[in-house]
């Protein structure tokens, strides 16, 4: 069995080197720094930031200041919201790609168990999008440093580093339910209907303050979104978005085993 993952593991890997997709949701996901930076630049010196062009003169700015406490809440908002599409759009395609290739089939006719197959693209798809998450931070990081705002602590930096990465690893945990759409869809576009029906349904359960009680909303709470997530979550939603998760893979696993492939 180990060596039958191990297989799975190089042959997964490989597909991954060998796509654009993953490089595509990297230059997808640094947006969220960059823009940050942006908005940065242009709080630092709004009227700079006209006579520069970056605004226009009617431009309303929204309330904040250009600090590192302003930039930070953006990164952790943006990994748990921004990641809820990134990371799925790359689930979508780990999961779905063979049904979409009509390569279903071949795959399924390795002598490799099928438990093996999908426990690696679990493995893969956590460890890229766990690398896209550090590679937000990371590059906030030196954006931030480059545009030389105030505000910097030790004490921040160990809080950010929580919410940025929790938010990130909260997001990646729900991910099971995009592989088992695309599996069970059998290519990408059904867990793309899914991601947007998981964030639409999110943002009225924040609003009518069931958020807590949600999964996919949990992960927005955490990152301050809505302020501080002492005020917003229990232990209970901890509880629940692991439950949901479980179940996720859970299914996903079924379906692969039991489900007769036929494309």
């Amino acid at each position: 069995m180990t060596a039958n993952f191990s297989s799975a593991l190089w042959a997964e890997t490989l597909k991954l080197r060998r796509s654009k997709v993953p490089l595509f949701t990297a230059i997808g996901f640094s947006m969220a720094p960059l823009f940050g930076g942006l908005f940065m630049i242009i709080l630092k010196d709004p009227e700079a930031a006209r006579s520069m062009g970056l605004i226009s003169a009617k431009a309303q700015l929204a309330a904040g200041t250009a600090e590192w406490a302003t930039l930070f809440n953006m990164l952790a908002q943006a990994t748990a919201v921004g990641g809820a599409i990134v990371f799925g759009i790359f689930t979508a395609w780990l999961f779905g790609r063979e049904f979409s290739d009509r390569t279903a089939k071949e795959l399924l006719a390795l002598p490799t168990p099928r438990e093996a197959i999908i426990g690696a693209k679990f493995i893969v798809m956590a460890i890229w999008t766990l690398l896209l998450t550090v590679w937000c931070y990371v590059l906030g990081l030196v954006i931030g440093t480059l545009v030389d705002i105030p505000g910097w602590s030790s004490e921040l930096l160990r809080s950010a580093t929580v919410d940025i990465l929790g938010a990130g690893a909260l997001t990646i945990i729900l991910l099971p339910f995009v592989a088992f759409f695309a599996s069970a869809g059998k290519g990408e576009l059904p867990p793309f209907g899914w991601l947007i029906l998981t964030v639409v349904l999110a943002q009225v359960a924040a609003i009518t303050g069931w958020g807590d009680w949600f999964p996919w909303a949990i992960p927005a709470l955490f990152s301050g979104a809505v302020g501080p997530r002492s005020e917003f979550m229990g232990v209970h939603s901890y509880i629940i978005i692991i439950f949901t998760s479980l179940m996720g893979i859970a299914i996903t696993f079924y379906w692969w085993r039991t489900v007769d492939q036929t494309r």
